[in-house]
């Protein structure tokens, strides 16, 4: 029973080592298969019949296929993981970890896209987050204190969210967060909880107490919409957050509206 439960699929994907040792199996197999028809069948007489020394037909095989498939399947393993950890580089942001701006937009394009193309509708949210007065922390602490702060922020960020939730760096200071399939309300809850988590950050450079506060924009949907669209009206309510004090949450539906005067 304890093998039972223990026991999982193999992993045969590019990256797994199952796939070497399975695909190595296979190929000698096949090279053995190859050698007893190819040693078989009398082009002169033209009919199967079993070779004068059979057993050549798997020892030759087995000493030169195994190595040979093993060799060339662990370096097509080795350029699989390579390709994946420049993707990973590619679409990371190096500070904080989390998706840089190309990557975190095709993503959320992605979701809404294929969303349109089933012609269904899901709920959801985006979020646009902006450190507070984040200049002074450079200003007074040094720039590797300010980095040390976003890496912070972002960590309580994802503290805070599912596993399915992006979390994207759109830029300095600025960070955003897609919620597929939230109902508004809870979207409006998930970025309170952002704020408060942000708000509660243990922030000490060179010793020095320091308390980091974020304001939150964010805009909920229920129905077919664009990143772009959904970006817009987020930062519409980021900047109306700032402008009546900062640390705040502003979160609404989608909706036609002209932008503020930003606020710096």
């Amino acid at each position: 029973m304890t093998i039972l439960r223990t026991w999982k699929p193999l992993d045969l994907s590019a990256r797994g080592w199952s796939r070497v040792v399975v695909l190595t199996i296979v190929g000698t197999l096949c090279c053995i298969a190859f050698a007893f028809t190819f040693d078989s069948y009398s082009f002169e007489e033209g009919r199967w019949r079993l070779g004068v020394q059979p057993w050549n037909d798997v020892l030759i095989p087995l000493l030169i296929a195994p190595p040979f498939f093993f060799y060339l399947l662990s370096k097509l393993r080795q350029l699989a993981i390579a390709n994946d950890q420049l993707l990973v580089i590619a679409s990371t942001d190096g500070l904080t970890s989390c998706l840089n701006r190309a990557a975190f937009t095709t993503l959320v394009d992605a979701y809404l896209e294929r969303l349109d193309r089933r012609e269904k509708t899901s709920e959801g949210a985006l979020l646009v987050v902006d450190v507070d007065h984040f200049k002074s922390v450079n200003d007074s602490f040094g720039h590797e204190a300010g980095d040390e702060a976003l890496k912070l922020i972002v960590q309580s960020i994802r503290s805070t969210l599912r596993d399915v939730d992006l979390v994207g760096r759109m830029g300095g200071e600025e960070f955003s967060v897609f919620l597929p399939g939230i109902a508004p309300a809870s979207a409006l809850i998930v970025a309170e909880r952002i704020r408060e988590t942000v708000r509660a950050v243990n922030f000490r450079p060179d010793g020095a107490p320091c308390t980091l506060s974020i304001s939150i924009g964010g805009v909920t949907f229920v129905c077919d919409t664009s990143f772009s669209e959904l970006y817009r009206l987020a930062d519409q309510r980021l900047y109306t957050a700032k402008r009546n004090g900062r640390n705040r949450v502003e979160v609404g539906p989608v909706m036609t509206s002209s932008r503020p005067a930003a606020v710096h």
